[in-house]
């Protein structure tokens, strides 16, 4: 049985039943997160296999990009852990988390922000003989339960920053749950407030995260690409239901499944080019290309399959209605288009 017949399987058995209650009742699809890790994803012990860990995301987000998100959020936990130099991370979590024994958020909304000139950073941290005391709030981190852990990212100084991970059941650390958003309320997504955490050494991923970051972002990027390929090649698919319903009147609308697929096409053979090579930091700067393409194919697929499914689609938990506020979410994910439109510009791609 080869890889995607497994992961077929995972996501029928383990996703598919449930992604109606992940739209309407903000269940969180953690034993599909598990489950992807327990079959072997996401093993690193023979090397990261970006195209393997690409593929499932995509996959994923064909039926559930809310649960295809949560696991761009577990895996930007394992960049940041396979990244470190701590031993401690990576001989005693690092495997737990690849294997879903432990799952893992992110918490670098605002500090990719602040990369980009574009907030201030949240987290305050304070030096202390065994690591450091961290204060402050995150609005908002995704993928947090009782066992769960995810990264931060705080100032010490105006010259340094530091990097950690942390157990969402450390002493301090206040989770409030937000169920508000027009969809994705099945991320698990929760407001962190730190009150005076402490952080020891062995939970640090690094003390020079100016520098650290400019390894971790191309996976971080490269991972939310398919987000957007798995909802866009779902919304063709939902177009393609109908195109001979009402005399073939969709014929006539401006968005058409052949011109999306083309460009769909296009983008996925340069993001798999792109996991195959051995150093995507080279490629900074296409991955933002990609990252930004992607959020706005994902925006006209969804929506031209809202106009070829009519009133079918206007259906409050319909698919098609699904995937268009996915799509809203995937615009407004970090880096969000405002933030991609600016880098990009800025750096004259």
């Amino acid at each position: 049985m080869n890889d995607l017949t497994i992961l077929d399987e995972l996501i029928q058995k383990q996703l598919k039943p449930f992604v109606r209650r992940i739209d309407s009742d903000a269940y969180y699809a953690e034993d599909y997160l598990r489950s992807v890790g327990k079959a072997g994803f996401l093993d690193s012990r023979n090397g990261v296999d970006f195209s393997k860990e690409v593929r499932v995301v995509e996959e994923t987000s064909k039926i559930c990009m809310t649960t295809a998100f949560n696991l761009w959020c577990h895996l930007a936990s394992l960049t940041y852990i396979r990244n470190s130099e701590n031993a401690y991370l990576k001989n005693e979590i690092l495997h737990k988390l690849e294997k879903g024994e432990l799952l893992g958020g992110t918490g670098l909304s605002n500090p990719m922000k602040y990369y980009a000139g574009l907030e201030a950073l949240h987290l305050k941290a304070s030096k202390t003989n065994e690591g450091y005391i961290v204060k402050g709030q995150l609005p908002s981190v995704s993928n947090l339960g009782t066992d769960h852990w995810f990264g931060i990212i705080a100032e010490v100084s105006e010259d340094q920053r530091i990097m950690a991970v942390v157990p969402c059941n450390t002493e301090g650390l206040i989770l409030k749950a937000k169920l508000e958003y027009l969809g994705v309320n099945g991320s698990a997504t929760y407001s962190c407030t730190f009150d005076e955490v402490k952080i020891p050494e062995k939970w640090v991923v690094s003390h020079d995260v100016d520098q650290f970051i400019v390894r971790i972002r191309p996976a971080f990027v490269l991972y939310q690409i398919p987000l957007g390929i798995g909802v866009t090649e779902a919304a063709v698919a939902s177009i393609r239901q109908v195109c001979n319903k009402q005399g073939g009147c969709n014929n006539f609308l401006p968005i058409q499944p052949e011109e999306l697929e083309k460009e769909l096409e296009a983008i996925r053979t340069k993001v798999y080019d792109l996991a195959a090579v051995q150093d995507i930091q080279e490629h900074w700067h296409e991955l933002l290309r990609l990252r930004l393409g992607v959020a706005y194919l994902t925006a006209q697929a969804t929506h031209g399959s809202m106009l070829h499914q009519g009133g079918a689609g206007y259906l409050k938990y319909s698919a098609p209605s699904r995937r268009l506020r996915e799509s809203y979410f995937l615009l407004n994910l970090s880096p969000t288009v405002k933030h991609l439109e600016k880098m990009i510009n800025q750096i004259g791609l």
